[in-house]
């Protein structure tokens, strides 16, 4: 049987996974909005042309090396981010044989939904 992915998960281990998940999200949050302030703050000093200096750059590009460490996490794992904003989250897996994906959100309490690689979350289905 030829696989999309490596990397398959089980609905217990990717269960396992969300306390880790929801604070990789919450922080993929939280640098989303320092990225936009010091984006902001950096276009005003150009805008006024001061020196930018090292702290804002310097804040702005370990934000963005937090951020890209976070990714990767998600990437080494082969789960995929669907939507940061929900924290859409799918899982390569297997259901009766065929490969799909577990979905999850943020907000839900357990991995309960799969769907087919091609459909995506409009494919939802209850587990």
């Amino acid at each position: 049987m030829s696989t999309v992915y490596k990397r398959h998960y089980t609905r217990e281990e990717a269960r396992a996974l969300l306390p880790q998940l929801r604070k990789w999200l919450d922080q993929l949050s939280l640098l989303r909005d320092k990225l936009a302030d010091l984006d902001e703050r950096i276009s005003r000093s150009i805008g006024l042309g001061d020196d930018l200096g090292g702290s804002h750059i310097n804040a702005y590009v370990t934000a963005l090396a937090d951020t890209k460490q976070i990714f990767q996490e998600f990437e080494q794992r082969e789960i995929q981010i669907k939507d940061v904003d929900r924290g859409l989250i799918d899982f390569p897996a297997f259901i009766a044989g065929r490969e799909v994906f577990l979905c999850w959100e943020k907000d839900e309490e357990d991995v309960e939904h799969w769907h087919d690689l091609e459909t995506g979350y409009s494919g939802r289905e209850k587990i």
